[in-house]
């Protein structure tokens, strides 16, 4: 089964480059760069400069924003960049960058759709999303492609790589060092669930409140986790300012030779750094444009500006700080530890004593913070194919997976995320070409709108 959904996920993404990354520059073609003249505009949107409270929606710009970095800024951000360089070589963080930057004009798209074909639940709550926006935009005869989108978010939002690597990092610096639970296989294995169990109640907690109370939740934490773990960051940077430019000049002659991979294989490293920025910053793949949904405004354009800052807080900058510590600190090229142990090793390095731990604080917030957001994405998509009685049901399976995926292995983990959550991208990069006419046509409006004196 493990060698099946290494070679299944290996030839899905393949293909899904073509897919993300032709989406990617057809938006940013089609929309002849307009969003990218209006980020400005998106940033005031952000930080409440055109409230809109009698509009529509359940959350603010903010708190819709926040809501979507919560399941983007985490552990893909700290373990998923080291999967990324040691699978890929440090080119794959330049492929990250041109993902990250044709992934803001598809934001732009998916978001505003989201906005502009959600509709009312059974209890009243507005709704928006891919299934929302392929069923009120295309017709019914599309709805086989919006129950697939939602199969497959109910599987590839899954906190699996969450509650793993947490697991992993706390097991190493806390259980290890105790001698707690590693006197045998079976006694790791309790260690491990144990804490998956802590982590799925603490996580049940906040997100049986729904996408208004971990809006507020994320609203807190985004921010909190954002200045830790980048702060951090830059501080163990400029400790190593001299090693910074060479970083660079590595990312950039590797993205084109390959010759950090073991073959010099460059079309590894393309692979490997778009899966990883998808994975990252979540543009194409449908589960941003569910959170941007949920956004408080009668401008559907205004939460495109806005979920377009997504991936340059995500990708551009919070992946990269890590690929320049992980180089800075030479780890990269030991091949010892795997994910977040890789980054925690050029922590240690460092800032010896601390730097792990303050590693740690910023794991869990990010990891927290991911398994909240993608709570409310798995919940929203197993709504939509059984109705809105089997939230509590869809919701007690999601914190079920944080115990079981804290006694998994890593590979197993990566690989059956990567084929679910890739296959979201299809119907979603799919149903957003074929509607970005009507995209096209608000964005008109409201930009001219905004020229208007």
């Amino acid at each position: 089964m493990s060698e099946f959904l290494s070679s299944f996920s290996s030839w899905l993404w393949g293909n899904l480059l073509f897919i993300l990354l032709g989406g990617g520059v057809f938006f940013t073609i089609f929309s002849r760069f307009s969003p990218f003249r209006y980020l400005g505009h998106g940033l005031l949107l952000l930080f409440g400069k055109y409230p809109e409270t009698e509009a529509p929606g359940e959350v603010s710009h903010f708190r819709a924003f926040c809501s979507a970095l919560s399941g983007t800024v985490g552990m893909g951000n700290v373990a998923g960049v080291a999967v990324a360089i040691t699978q890929g070589g440090p080119g794959a963080l330049f492929w990250m960058w041109v993902c990250a930057i044709l992934g803001m004009a598809t934001k732009f798209y998916t978001c505003s759709l989201a906005v502009m074909y959600r509709v009312k639940d059974q209890d009243g709550v507005e709704q928006g999303g891919p299934m929302y926006f392929i069923l009120g935009g295309l017709g019914e005869k599309w709805k086989p492609l919006a129950l697939f989108f939602a199969a497959c978010g109910m599987f590839g939002c899954l906190p699996l790589l969450q509650s793993n690597q947490l697991t992993q990092i706390v097991r190493s610096m806390f259980f290890e060092p105790q001698g707690w639970f590693v006197s045998s296989v079976s006694m790791t294995q309790i260690g491990n669930a144990l804490l998956g169990l802590l982590l799925s109640v603490l996580v049940g907690m906040v997100v049986v409140g729904g996408i208004k109370r971990i809006g507020a939740i994320a609203a807190r934490l985004v921010p909190a986790m954002i200045l830790l773990y980048g702060g951090t960051s830059l501080v163990i940077l400029l400790d190593h300012a001299d090693q910074i430019l060479p970083a660079f000049s590595v990312i950039f002659s590797d993205a084109f030779t390959g010759q950090a991979v073991a073959g010099g294989a460059l079309g590894m490293v393309i692979v490997t750094g778009v899966r990883r920025a998808a994975f990252s910053n979540e543009a194409g793949m449908g589960t941003e444009a569910m959170a941007h949904g949920a956004a408080r405004t009668k401008e559907p354009i205004r939460e495109g500006l806005v979920a377009m800052w997504g991936p340059v807080i995500d990708t551009l900058l919070m992946c990269t700080l890590t690929g320049l510590v992980l180089m800075v600190t030479d780890v990269w090229r030991s091949g010892e530890g795997n994910g977040v142990l890789l980054t925690s090793q050029a922590f240690e390095k460092s800032l010896p004593g601390v730097g792990p731990y303050l590693l740690l604080a910023g794991v869990l917030c990010l990891s927290f913070s991911s398994m909240v957001g993608f709570s409310y994405y798995v919940v929203k998509c197993g709504c939509f194919l059984f109705g809105q009685h089997a939230r509590l049901p869809v919701l007690g399976f999601y914190l079920l997976t944080i115990i079981v995926s804290s006694v998994s292995t890593m590979a197993e983990i990566i690989n059956f995320l990567d084929i679910a959550f890739g296959l979201m991208a299809i119907p979603t990069i799919l149903a957003s070409i074929l509607l970005s006419s009507k995209v096209n046509q608000e964005a008109r409006k409201y930009f001219n709108s905004l020229r208007s004196p």
